[in-house]
């Protein structure tokens, strides 16, 4: 349900987005604080989910989170201005940083490391469901209702969701530490500054000195936290994480990777609406395939990692991501739009088969006593790197604007060949990884099927 909830609220915002802008009297190319606002609020504060849930069951924080996702989606359906929308969207956020982060939490200590692999794909598949309706309804209620109607159909799902996790939801607890207010308050503001910064870089609302000061004062503040934490006895989060090789792989290729696939739900309904002169409803259609073909992958990365192994499914699927992305730049208006359906499928299938095996070996080789840090850190990343996509990519697109280079759809096909190079790029952090390294995840479930006859 959560999944589901999330998957949903994020895809169907995005084709919302100029609709809103136009209800708000703002630009559609301004409107991305209304997401950066969520996923930074969710990045700087998925440390303390682990914490909370540790203390306090994870039955119950995930309750919690779900009631206060569902109160700031009421909020945000009643919001006037933008500046109602991002406190709202903040809302959300505290609810969401918690939601995602404490039911992967649970899952984790209920299954042993040899079911990961399948377990975590079994989990997402309903939540891949969300960017399917998303994008279909978002452009149904904008084209034939009001935008405020795509937040509050959060609301019923919301209830369904506290019922079924009372019913049916482990309720695991864990040895408690002291919490590090000081290196929460470091961390949280390094993240603010950082996404603030790119948030600036993309609207140039304010002279580019700021953008700069900001992003430098949130890399210094994150180098003081590392101070920090080699220096406390019970850190927000654990430095000897990254000694986990396959870890520190998983969470540099996270955050670099997900730069490029984050832009493209972004992106992709703004040129077809601002570009291409489409309605929500077409561009919500149009991105149906993306979550089709994600869902369809599910049934084949684990065979698709046990032919390649994860280095060089992930090296391979990144570069193919990279390139997907850039030849987006050869779509025009005057071209049919069932010609962007099948390069819009196949960015799902690897993008799905990209998260699964990123996701697997990055948790695969923590233990019980690390696997709550490990997995805060691993939300953070995908939140923040999630942002930063959404905000470079704008600086970008307001970049190729200043230069006055073609009209709006060039400026648009030039960004998606910048982001889908920066994914291209990206590729080569996974030649980091070994041969070998996952294979414990693969034959700990070939182990399982064959012992069943499944195999």
């Amino acid at each position: 349900m959560a999944f589901f909830m999330q998957a949903l609220d994020a895809t169907i915002l995005n084709t919302a987005l100029p609709s809103i802008a136009r209800s708000l009297d703002r630009s559609p190319l301004a409107m991305q604080s209304a997401i950066i606002s969520y996923t930074l609020t969710v990045a700087m504060l998925i440390p303390v989910s682990g914490w909370l849930a540790d203390r306090f069951g994870t039955r119950r924080i995930f309750i919690f989170a779900v009631t206060l996702f569902s109160a700031g989606s009421l909020s945000c359906a009643l919001s006037g201005s933008l500046s109602m929308l991002v406190i709202s969207r903040i809302i959300q956020g505290v609810g969401g940083a918690m939601m995602m982060p404490v039911a992967r939490l649970a899952l984790l200590r209920a299954y042993p490391r040899s079911e990961l692999l399948p377990v975590l794909n079994f989990v997402t598949m309903p939540g891949l469901v969300g960017p399917v309706v998303g994008p279909l309804l978002g452009g149904w209620l904008v084209t034939y209702a009001t935008w405020h109607w795509i937040f509050l159909i959060n609301i019923p799902i919301g209830i369904a969701g506290i019922i079924y996790a009372r019913r049916y939801m482990p309720d695991f607890t864990a040895p408690t530490r002291r919490f590090d207010m000081l290196g929460f308050l470091l961390f949280g503001l390094s993240l603010v500054c950082m996404s603030s910064g790119m948030e600036l870089f993309g609207e140039r609302v304010l002279p580019i000195i700021y953008a700069w000061s900001l992003l430098l004062g949130g890399i210094i503040l994150l180098f003081v936290y590392i101070v920090h934490a080699r220096r406390h006895p019970q850190p927000l989060i654990d430095l000897p994480l990254f000694k986990t090789r396959t870890f520190s792989i998983g969470i540099v290729g996270n955050v670099a990777s997900r730069l490029g696939t984050g832009c493209v739900p972004f992106l992709m309904p703004l040129m077809l609406q601002v570009g291409f002169g489409y309605s929500a409803v077409i561009a919500g259609w149009m991105m149906a395939p993306t979550a089709i073909g994600s869902i369809i992958a599910k049934s084949t990365v684990t065979r698709v990692l046990r032919w390649f192994g994860y280095r060089k499914t992930l090296v391979g699927v990144t570069m193919i991501i990279g390139v997907m992305i850039a030849q987006f730049s050869l779509q025009s208006p005057g071209m049919s739009l069932w010609i962007l359906v099948l390069p819009l499928f196949v960015l799902g299938m690897v993008m799905s088969t990209q998260f699964t095996s990123m996701n697997t070996i990055t948790l695969g080789d923590l233990t019980d006593k690390t696997a709550s840090s490990g997995n805060s850190v691993l939300a953070v990343t995908q939140q923040l790197s999630l942002s930063f996509g959404v905000a470079i990519s704008a600086a970008v697109l307001r970049f190729y604007e200043s230069l006055s280079l073609g009209d709006i759809v060039d400026h648009f096909h030039y960004t998606f060949i910048t982001m889908g190079a920066i994914t291209f790029v990206s590729a080569g952090i996974f030649l980091l990884l070994r041969k070998k390294d996952g294979d414990g995840l693969i034959k700990g479930r070939k182990a399982q099927l064959r012992k069943k006859g499944q195999l």
